[in-house]
């Protein structure tokens, strides 16, 4: 990994640790505050929101801002709201702090996945999308289990100062490391006329539909491990670090599976990640299954990413930042959804049957993937 991607990747931990940590440290803000474990998970849903208002237009009005300080005032509102979230007093101000936290990381990594592919040689764009994205996979094998450790022994606020600080400590790498690339020379006006491109559209709603259904298993999944798998709260934080040890498996898996067949690839994962979570339905009670579901749930499900993410660049040439900006937000509009989703069912079915709903949601995420397959295939036999 080079030492521009190093930087940034780190920076990409530190949002993704901060995004997904809440997933581990549920039960105990729900028990600190006085509210329901599904009024808690409405925290991902402020997030979520923060992300989908916050990408496209902080996207469109930092266009022409450099980008190595424009990276820096994205970190210093990502440390502000971790420290908002750790003082909040109460539910609301915790959502808020939340939503905070939100508005700057889908820029970011548009920011990160556009440096990412500009700086690959060709044919290795994915790849390279693949190494920043290990952030995320990093963000969940250690990043989310240390920290509902820290939570479960300090209390939950202490997780987000912990956030905080590991995110500050990237700035140093950033202000060395990152190019001092200028922002966009061109009009705001012509940075927006790529989202009317109907390839980017569709490469946008793959992200949102694709990723929905496992969003709403991960959510809650210290709630589905503890009450449907059996475990104790104690050994979440290692069943959490199960997960990411897959999801950085998946991740290099992915970014080699979509350098060579894109769509093909992404069509394959999703439809095994349907599967798997339709045995994790059937078996999820079996704690040695449970296991080793979550492993494959981790595994396919960040294989996807590199793939998704290095579409919607290749469909968005024009103005890649913004694309990927926007694809953050359709991503994160799934997980708003997911949140909210799986505080219905588990109001109405139960939390065991949240790895049903996540399957039959991969399934249309999986019949949008096969019709971009047929879509590029029919493009490429027609004569232009």
């Amino acid at each position: 990994m080079s030492l521009p991607l190093f930087a940034l990747f780190l920076v990409v931990f530190g949002f993704t640790t901060g995004e997904f940590v809440v997933a581990g440290i549920l039960p105990d803000v729900a028990a600190d505050l006085g509210v329901s474990i599904p009024a808690v998970g409405l925290l991902t849903t402020a997030y979520a929101l923060g992300m989908i208002v916050g990408g496209p237009l902080l996207t469109v009005l930092t266009a022409r801002t450099p980008r190595r300080p424009l990276v820096l005032g994205l970190v210093a509102v990502s440390v502000l709201g971790n420290l908002g979230s750790a003082v909040a007093p109460n539910h609301l101000v915790l959502l808020v702090a939340r939503f905070a936290s939100g508005l700057v990381v889908a820029t970011f990594f548009a920011v990160a996945i556009a440096t990412a592919a500009a700086l690959a040689p060709a044919g290795r764009q994915a790849s390279a999308v693949a190494q920043v994205t290990l952030g995320l996979n990093l963000g969940l094998v250690l990043g989310t289990p240390l920290g509902t450790v820290v939570g479960q022994q300090l209390g939950w606020r202490a997780t987000f100062v912990a956030v905080a600080a590991v995110t500050l400590a990237a700035v140093p790498l950033v202000l060395r490391y990152v190019p001092a690339a200028p922002g966009t020379s061109g009009s705001v006006l012509a940075e927006l006329r790529v989202l009317a491109d109907r390839d980017v559209q569709l490469a946008i709603a793959l992200s949102a539909v694709g990723n929905v259904g496992v969003v709403t298993v991960f959510t809650y999944i210290a709630p589905l491990l503890i009450e449907v798998g059996g475990f104790p709260a104690g050994a979440v934080p290692a069943l959490l670090l199960v997960y990411g040890a897959g999801a950085v498996v998946g991740n290099v898996i992915g970014g080699r599976l979509a350098d060579r067949a894109l769509l093909p690839s992404i069509a394959g994962l999703l439809a095994a990640l349907a599967a798997v979570l339709v045995v994790f339905w059937l078996a999820g009670g079996v704690p040695a299954a449970a296991t080793v579901l979550t492993f494959a749930i981790g595994l396919l499900a960040f294989a996807m990413i590199p793939g998704m993410q290095t579409r919607v660049v290749a469909t968005a040439a024009a103005a890649p930042t913004l694309a990927v900006a926007v694809n953050a937000s359709g991503y994160q509009f799934a997980a708003a959804f997911a949140g909210w989703l799986g505080g219905r069912v588990i109001e109405g079915q139960g939390t065991a049957a949240i790895p049903l709903v996540g399957g039959l949601l991969t399934v249309a995420g999986l019949v949008l993937a096969l019709h971009l397959v047929r879509r590029d295939r029919r493009a490429a036999v027609t004569p232009s």
